[in-house]
């Protein structure tokens, strides 16, 4: 069994956090992912130098859809990245997937109790799925528009921090924890 829709008897609770309360591992996760996007454009850099995504060569109109399509893909991303959480929720046996934005962030949550292998897959499956489609992309795109790619990549990756975060808690923890992720907060119960 991959979830439960209530906790089974015995289990308690040993963990939990909220980035939206706890100030100290919301500072973790939001310095990890600056620190993942600072490597992440240093690496970029190399590949096809940043000064190309100010590039006016083709005009001041291919400039600004080049910043318009930046705009709408990272926000288009963003909501895809959630329907791959709430879709491998649902693979899992998920009952019900509440989907929202605290203003902060965006999430995918729901009721049930997932044991912690399906729940370190659905917290990585959209980096996973996404890092590949958008590296197969910027395979095929150069100059300016390698930029425009790489920083929706950038932001899978760094965006991603938060799932990195709780992946490396969850897997120093037991093998028969149960995680409880209602979207902004998440809860992990355990026998031992």
């Amino acid at each position: 069994m991959n979830c439960f829709p209530e906790l089974p008897d015995g289990y308690n609770e040993i963990f939990s956090i909220n980035l939206q309360k706890d100030k100290k591992a919301a500072l973790k996760v939001n310095g990890l992912a600056l620190g993942i996007a600072l490597i992440l454009c240093i690496v970029g850099h190399f590949i096809v130098p940043i000064s190309a995504l100010f590039d006016f060569n083709q005009g001041l109109g291919i400039y600004i859809i080049r910043f318009l399509v930046l705009l709408a893909g990272v926000i288009v991303y963003m909501l895809l990245h959630e329907l791959v959480h709430g879709i491998t929720m649902k693979h899992f046996g998920a009952q019900k997937i509440k989907y929202g934005f605290t203003g902060m962030y965006a999430f995918a949550g729901c009721a049930d109790f997932f044991c912690k292998k399906p729940y370190i897959i659905i917290a990585l499956a959209p980096v996973v799925v996404w890092g590949l489609v958008l590296l197969i992309i910027n395979c095929f795109v150069s100059g300016p528009w390698f930029w425009v790619v790489y920083f929706i990549q950038v932001n899978n990756i760094s965006g991603a921090a938060g799932d990195i975060y709780v992946t490396y808690k969850f897997s120093k923890m037991p093998e028969d924890i149960l995680v409880r992720d209602v979207g902004v907060s998440m809860t992990v119960y355990s026998r031992q």
